[in-house]
Formats: structure tokens, sequence, C-alpha cells
């Protein structure tokens, strides 16, 4: 009479190839905050590059519109809700923009990630 089932060698080797495929997948797995980081920063920075965008259409139009632009810092005012609608943690690093003109800013979010949005001046 013959039993079936799976002999204690072969449970061992299926627990071993498991043990395996997790060692070499886990550091997959673990890194993925840096790029969740990274991607939020670009998010904001992506965000900033749209609101300056809008805001310089806006304010083309109709002098009393939108949030005049002389320096990268005040293309926050331009995101919807204003400048407190900036998210906590990330700073813009201040540089001037000629009126008319672009100015690629460096945006600093948490943990030290930078991104760069454009900053489009107008008064």
């Amino acid at each position: 009479m013959k039993e079936a089932g799976f002999t204690l060698i072969e449970l061992i080797a299926v627990i071993l190839i498991l043990g395996i495929l997790a060692v070499t997948a886990a550091p997959q797995f673990l890194d993925l905050s840096s790029n969740a980081r990274t991607a939020a920063v670009q998010g904001v920075a992506g965000a900033l590059t749209s609101g300056s965008s809008l805001n310089y259409a806006r304010r083309s139009l109709s002098a009393t519109s939108g949030v005049a632009v002389a320096n990268c810092t005040a293309v926050s005012g331009s995101l919807a809700g204003g400048a407190p609608a900036m998210p906590t943690g990330y700073t813009i690093t201040a540089a001037a923009v000629a009126a008319g003109g672009r100015q690629f800013a460096p945006l600093t979010g948490p943990n030290g990630v930078t991104a760069t949005f454009v900053a489009l001046g107008i008064t």
C-alpha cells in the first residue's frame, strides 16, 4: 500500500526556493518608498508649473486677476487655495523672475528630495 503526499525533502526544497525568491524580490519592494518620495515632489513641481502657466494666462487678461510673480516663491499663490495650499515640508528656493520671462526654480520636499518647476514672471 502506497501513501499519497509529499516527502520531507520535497517540502524543504519548496521552502528553500520560496525563501530564495523572497530574498531576491524584497529589496525591490523596500526601495519603493524613495521612488514614492521623488514622485510626490515631482507632482508638486508639476502642479506649480501648471499653476504658474494658468496664472500667467489669467493675469495677462486682467491685471487684477491672478497673482503677480516677480519671485519664484510667489508661484505658490497660484495654486488652488492660494499660498496656504502649498504642502507642508516643501520649500521653493527664492529667485527673481523678470516680467514676461521664465525661471527654472528648485523645489525641495521632505527628506531633501528636489525637483524643478518653471515660474513665469508677470506683473
